[in-house]
């Protein structure tokens, strides 16, 4: 979409402003140009003090890395679906370990039952 053709947030093309407005958006426009690279300065400095507590605290950025790590692995184990799909899981574990013990018992049985008409039949 060009700039021409959209709508402002007051209704107003930009065609339809006349240049008075026009300097007051420009100069609204550099003020909060400037109040974001303030904020960005300000965040930076606030960003560089904390790492300079962290390093008196004796916390490296390896150590925040493996704390954030294990903070968000704990998060995960605990969610939702995270329990449900573990639960599920350790259901159908248990479900299939079942099946497979019945079906060793059959045939184990069968087995048998070939040994034992095998061994009468030896007899004969």
């Amino acid at each position: 979409m060009s700039f021409s053709a959209r709508t402002m947030e007051n209704g107003c093309s930009p065609s339809d402003l006349v240049e008075e407005d026009l300097d007051n958006l420009r100069i609204e426009l550099a003020k909060i140009e400037d109040e974001i690279q303030m904020l960005h300065q300000v965040l930076l400095a606030k960003e560089k003090y904390a790492a300079d507590i962290r390093r008196q605290l004796g916390m490296s950025p390896l150590s925040n890395i493996k704390q954030n790590l294990s903070k968000g692995w704990q998060d995960v184990q605990t969610s939702g679906p995270y329990v449900r799909t573990r639960e599920s899981l350790s259901h159908a574990g248990h479900v299939t370990s079942s099946a497979l013990s019945n079906m060793a018992e059959e045939i184990l049985r069968d087995f048998e039952e070939m040994l034992s008409l095998l061994v009468s039949m030896m007899h004969i």
